[in-house]
């Protein structure tokens, strides 16, 4: 069952300066922000909806809109369809380092799950066997996940791996990130190839995350290789970017 709307109590709002130089859409934004930051709004609170609160502080929808819109932005709220705005701990910023989702969300303290989507063997087409460095037609390991944060879906992940990791088992993957599985077999990551890009959602990955059609997706093609050189596995994942983001530090030469 849905948690109940979470009404925002009034005197949150008791100083707003309805003709003062500050927007009132920053003001409502400012004070909605603060509530979550102190934990007065919990992750996974519910909001009522905007029509709702406008009509009880005596609103305009657009300035609630935008108010939520603003910290929607931030990372901090989540909508969701059929079930509203959500309360989320915040975004996870990924450095780019050779880390898994699995391991950043642990690390945020988020509590990670997967829905598994695809376990198949295929045979390498070409795209993936140069990936691999294996030859076209040999057979590779095809999944396909839903990596979720504290039950809100946060990217899309589609990986080939080298015969050799077949034998992996669904409930491995369910329970465990992909680099554990792959290091409990003793692999060692040493490095990566990777490229972060944006595209439109499909519709298949608009309801699997969540989110409208055609809304905008952070991307990250990555090959991972061991410490002999051997790729180990190559992947294709989209990340909502609402939740989702990615850090580099740069150094001048």
């Amino acid at each position: 069952m849905d948690k109940q709307e979470t009404i925002l109590p009034n005197g949150l709002f008791m100083d707003l300066e309805r003709s003062g130089p500050i927007p009132l859409y920053f003001q409502v934004s400012q004070r909605i922000e603060k509530a979550i930051l102190s934990g007065e709004l919990p992750a996974g609170s519910r909001l009522e909806n905007e029509v709702a609160l406008g009509e009880r502080l005596g609103l305009s929808r657009p300035t609630v809109r935008r108010a939520i819109q603003e910290i929607v932005d931030k990372g901090l709220l989540v909508r969701r369809r059929g079930i509203g705005t959500q309360v989320v701990h915040g975004q996870v910023t990924r450095k780019v380092e050779l880390t898994s989702l699995y391991d950043d969300l642990t690390n945020t303290q988020k509590v990670p799950s997967t829905t598994l989507l695809v376990l198949e063997t295929v045979a390498a087409d070409a795209s993936i066997g140069e990936k691999l460095a294996v030859a076209e037609g040999s057979p590779t390991l095809h999944l396909r996940r839903v990596r979720l944060a504290d039950d809100v879906p946060v990217a899309v992940m589609e990986n080939w791996l080298p015969e050799e990791f077949i034998g992996i088992e669904p409930d491995d993957l369910v329970q465990h990130g992909l680099y554990q599985v792959l290091r409990s077999r003793g692999v060692t990551m040493r490095v990566a190839r990777q490229r972060i890009g944006a595209r439109k959602s499909t519709a298949e990955e608009s309801a699997l995350l969540d989110i409208d059609k055609n809304s905008a997706l952070l991307t990250m093609d990555r090959t991972a290789f061991d410490n002999s050189g051997r790729a180990v596995e190559f992947g294709h994942h989209c990340y909502r970017p609402d939740l989702y983001s990615f850090e580099v530090t740069l150094v001048e030469k």
